[in-house]
């Protein structure tokens, strides 16, 4: 059985932070791996490893497909450590920060940024609208780490049940960013962080994607693929080739990739996969540091900070939440929204 060991662990250390989508009660976990409720009876079954607080069917439906076609490309080894600079630069999180803390993914694909955390000694729960759970669940089978498929506007967790919480990649392609991310402060412990990357809304680079996205979220997945990996060796080889002229082909080759957009990035399967992320999302929106600073303010965060351009925020839940009047109107509308 997958992820055995952790499984055990979280069940009996961690499972109390998990509770009912219906009644908001305690769920326990169950002889299938799964959870149930007693209060209502609701339950959430195991799917592949992974506990399901989801209906199976959904907007992220291409990430799943793209995960499991890439599914260890972009993790760590002996020859790059590009993702844990990636989450240094995007978090501005250490490993002494994170060392001994209970962690919330969202939205962790693969793994690829928890399996950075739990390197770094954290507990790490990664939740994924889709089936991409499951694959992180096989690829940190052997770390302190769970995977969930659940949604990020339906948590099914207790209020105030995680150290840090960080989303990287991920909340510009629900259909709210802004709701996606004043979803999240309400779980954070007294004095947590709470770290987010978006795309950006200040350079317009991408209006031709933009076109060419009216037609690509529509295809299947797999379409999509197929398409692209011809699609993309060709244009990294014309732009390759531009700019050996001398002069002229640099010019060339930034009109090239103006009208065309795909990624640029030296190693084949990563050009690829960042490339279909770009283009198979059913919503993608880019934001502004100024809009992201008013989510956290709303929400009482404070000791709010630029981590890197184009748009990584993170933000500081009060030590006192009576301290903050922003945070208290904010859970308490939260709070009549939920009854």
């Amino acid at each position: 059985m997958r992820n055995t060991h952790l499984n055990s662990q979280f069940r009996n250390q961690d499972a109390s932070t998990l509770r009912c989508l219906t009644c908001a009660k305690a769920v326990q976990p169950d002889a299938c791996g799964g959870y149930s409720c007693q209060a209502c009876g609701r339950t959430y079954p195991q799917v592949k490893g992974v506990a399901c607080f989801v209906d199976p069917g959904n907007y992220a439906d291409s990430f799943g497909f793209h995960w499991h076609v890439f599914r260890q490309t972009q993790l760590d080894n002996g020859q790059s450590h590009q993702s844990e600079s990636d989450f240094r630069n995007k978090t501005g999180f250490s490993p002494q920060d994170l060392k001994g803390k209970l962690v919330l993914d969202v939205g962790c694909g693969m793994g690829r940024f928890a399996e950075v955390a739990t390197r770094w000694g954290a507990r790490v729960v990664g939740i994924d609208l889709s089936a991409a759970a499951q694959v992180a669940a096989l690829n940190l089978a052997s770390r302190e780490f769970i995977a969930l498929q659940a949604d990020v506007f339906a948590l099914p967790f207790t209020p105030e049940s995680f150290d840090h919480i960080y989303s990287i990649r991920v909340l510009h392609h629900t259909p709210d960013c802004e709701r996606a991310v004043k979803a999240l402060p309400k779980y954070l412990n007294p004095g947590g962080t709470l770290a987010v990357w978006l795309y950006s809304g200040y350079n317009k680079w991408y209006r031709f994607s933009d076109l060419y996205r009216r037609v690509t979220p529509r295809m299947s997945p797999r379409v999509l693929h197929r398409m692209l990996t011809v699609v993309v060796p060709v244009l990294y080889g014309v732009d390759r080739g531009l700019r050996w002229i001398p002069v002229v082909g640099a010019p060339l080759a930034g009109a090239v990739h103006h009208v065309f957009p795909v990624n640029r990035n030296p190693r084949p399967e990563w050009r690829m996969l960042d490339t279909f992320d770009w283009y198979s999302p059913q919503y993608q929106s880019k934001h502004t540091f100024e809009q992201v600073f008013r989510w956290f303010e709303s929400c009482g965060l404070e000791d709010l900070r630029v981590v890197e351009e184009p748009i990584a925020v993170r933000g500081r839940k009060p030590e006192h939440r009576q301290q903050s009047e922003g945070w208290l109107a904010f859970n308490s509308r939260d709070s009549q929204a939920s009854v």
